[in-house]
């Protein structure tokens, strides 16, 4: 069974700059796609990025564009959530969830940021951004 491990949250000052990290194991060989959520108090889970290890495609929620960049080390199976110019407004729990295999090529564009697209979640890693 795929498991998750969620780290790299911390508390930082407005315009500063995180990379969460979501170690994978148990993932095997076959490709996955991992996604990225974000809760704060009181809101929504909303995804905010996905990696596809199939073939490398990333996706991006408008709210984050320009200021997230997600990666992956297929390597050590391992997603990475870079988060530059953070505001006091990303403050939230940050998942990460996998699926594998990766959805279809042309249905993952549609279907990452649904919390029901993910067999598997982590554990949550809290970000807080102080003004």
């Amino acid at each position: 069974e795929v498991q998750l491990q969620a780290s790299g949250g911390g508390l930082v000052q407005a315009g500063g700059s995180l990379r969460l990290s979501c170690a994978a194991s148990g993932v095997g060989s076959e490709d996955f796609a991992i996604g990225w959520f974000r809760q704060a108090p009181g809101q929504e889970r909303e995804g905010v990025s996905c990696f596809s290890s199939r073939d490398g495609s990333t996706y991006y929620a408008d709210s984050v564009e320009g200021r997230f960049t997600i990666s992956g080390d297929n390597a050590r199976n391992t997603v990475y959530l870079q988060i530059n110019s953070l505001k006091p407004e990303d403050t939230a729990i940050y998942y990460c969830a996998a699926r594998q295999p990766s959805p279809p090529v042309l249905l993952l564009p549609k279907l990452w940021k649904f919390r029901d697209m993910y067999y598997y979640w982590g554990q949550g890693t809290l970000v807080t951004v102080s003004s």
